[in-house]
């Protein structure tokens, strides 16, 4: 399956941090009619075709999502959207 993993470092508190993941996760949803749900500080999400997670770590936010080969034409913008919302928020 075609992986998009995306990281970065932040200085926000583990609050602040995931606040801001809770906002990418509402962008993402809408755009790519996604759903969504909390497992301690991580962000798992799935739909026909994706799935993955937004890990939280102390000072690093990691996003991993696996494409089905259906959806590998469109990983392109997929990966763009999740990076524009990732640096609004971390960066």
């Amino acid at each position: 399956m075609p992986t998009i993993r995306i990281s970065r470092s932040h200085k926000k508190s583990v609050k602040e941090a995931r606040a801001a993941v809770e906002r990418v996760a509402e962008h993402i949803a809408e755009r790519f009619s996604v759903d969504y749900g909390w497992e301690g500080n991580t962000l798992h999400f799935e739909r026909t075709g994706v799935d993955g997670h937004i890990n939280l770590g102390k000072g690093n936010v990691s996003v991993e999502a696996r494409l089905s080969f259906l959806l590998t034409p469109l990983m392109g913008p997929i990966e763009e959207a999740i990076h524009e919302h990732i640096d609004r928020e971390f960066c």
